[in-house]
């Protein structure tokens, strides 16, 4: 049974290493749930997040196959328990004098704020990990979620 799982990739920071990465990936049929590449404090290196469904074994084989790839240091799975995960989540919802302030009010209880207010809507910007933005979507969706935008996942090993 596939279920999701988070692999942390140090890539050399180098022109085709991300389309490389990614082709390979979903060459062998696993759908990308959330890619996210940065560098890291040495400018040379880059940290992928990748967040894929798959079972165990087509999981250890990808792995291995990243593994033989010129620019890729190291590729680790980020075990449930073991690390910290965020994402950004900005969210355009409509908003009037009545119902500004209990959008203010959600959006506090999980750690966000109002990034940006007009007469007809708010901006709203939140991080956490994805469970928690889950939740936020769900209580913002009475509200009128007009445009919804999230950076994926993004995680270190604790």
């Amino acid at each position: 049974m596939a279920e999701q799982h988070t692999i942390s990739c140090l890539v050399e920071n180098h022109f085709g290493v991300l389309a490389r990465v990614s082709s390979l990936i979903s060459a062998r049929g696993f759908n990308i749930d959330s890619l996210t590449v940065s560098t890291t404090e040495d400018p040379t290196i880059s940290r992928m997040t990748i967040v894929v469904d798959a079972d165990a074994v087509k999981l250890e084989q990808v792995k291995h196959q990243l593994e033989r790839l010129i620019d890729v240091i190291d590729v680790q799975e980020l075990t449930e328990g073991k690390f910290i995960d965020r994402e950004l989540l900005l969210a355009r919802v409509g908003a009037n004098g009545k119902t500004r302030g209990e959008l203010e009010q959600i959006v506090k209880r999980f750690g966000g704020k109002l990034a940006d207010t007009t007469d007809q809507s708010v901006v709203i910007e939140a991080a956490g990990d994805t469970k928690a933005l889950d939740q936020l979507v769900e209580q913002l969706r009475p509200h009128g979620i007009t445009k919804l935008v999230r950076t994926g996942r993004v995680a270190l090993e604790k």
